[in-house]
């Protein structure tokens, strides 16, 4: 998720930084990874700290939660527990129509007589297919097949896409279930 921090009347530390990464990471997992990018401007005016925070999510949905506080935590916090309540709502209706995906006679064409219920299509009929899931956009960075691991370890998505220099290709370095990491290189 991309994040644009902006500070009116306040300094971005380090520490400010990861408090606000801190508590977006909380909406990303809720969101299952589907939050595209947020803008937070901290405000400071007078005594009180405001929080303001922007989450724009799949499907084109912004969240929005205001918050104004005597300490940073309190404020972020409190945005994000707005925040956090519309994505329940917009997770709750992601679901919902998951559930209702089972297509239907009448949106096949078929023409039903009145009060028929339509007949619900067998598996022989519908292929299956994988479901693909996105994952967030990786850079690819130029680094050795260790330095790959290294960082492999350091993230939480399991495959880590990288440039080595030693073979002049492209290579991807993903963790499997049981744990042993695999090494999948490209011809140059």
């Amino acid at each position: 998720m991309r994040l644009e921090l902006t500070g009116r009347h306040v300094d971005i530390t380090p520490t400010l930084r990861r408090l606000v990464d801190a508590k977006l990471a909380k909406l990303e997992r809720m969101l299952n990874d589907s939050a595209v990018s947020a803008q937070a401007v901290l405000t400071r005016e007078k005594y009180r700290l405001r929080a303001e925070i922007t989450l724009h999510a799949r499907g084109e949905k912004f969240l929005h939660g205001v918050s104004t506080s005597t300490a940073w935590e309190t404020s972020l916090t409190q945005a994000i527990e707005k925040i956090s309540q519309q994505a329940q709502k917009v997770k709750g209706k992601w679901q919902e129509r998951k559930r209702r995906g089972v297509r239907t006679a009448a949106a096949a064409g078929e023409v039903l007589a009145p009060g028929a219920a339509p007949a619900r299509p067998t598996p022989r009929e519908t292929p299956r297919m994988p479901r693909i899931f996105r994952s967030s956009r990786q850079a690819i960075k130029s680094m050795s097949v260790t330095e790959a691991a290294r960082e492999l370890d350091a993230r939480r998505e399991g495959c880590v896409i990288f440039h080595d220099p030693e073979r002049a290709s492209v290579s991807v370095l993903y963790r499997q279930q049981n744990g042993e990491l695999t090494l999948i290189e490209t011809e140059a």
